[in-house]
């Protein structure tokens, strides 16, 4: 086998090579895509928990809870 040969069936392999992980990678986006629409259409992709609560209205809270932790901690320390 002449090395032109050799270069043509690397290149050969090569472009069969890219080709099937396109492909793949096609069939994957199409894929997800399609399970996406179905997700959205059946109403799965809700809150089953309801709307969020704001996450600004429970600051002081969880601010007094860190401070309270802190002062017990530095007390028994």
């Amino acid at each position: 086998m002449t090395i032109p040969q050799m270069f043509e069936q690397s290149v050969f392999l090569a472009m069969l090579g890219m080709g099937i992980v396109f492909g793949f990678l096609a069939i994957m986006v199409i894929s997800v895509t399609l399970t996406g629409k179905i997700v959205h259409a059946a109403g799965a992709d809700k809150d089953s928990l309801g709307p969020a609560a704001p996450a600004q209205a429970d600051t002081g809270a969880v601010t007094a809870v860190i401070s309270a932790a802190v002062a017990e901690h530095r007390k028994n320390n």
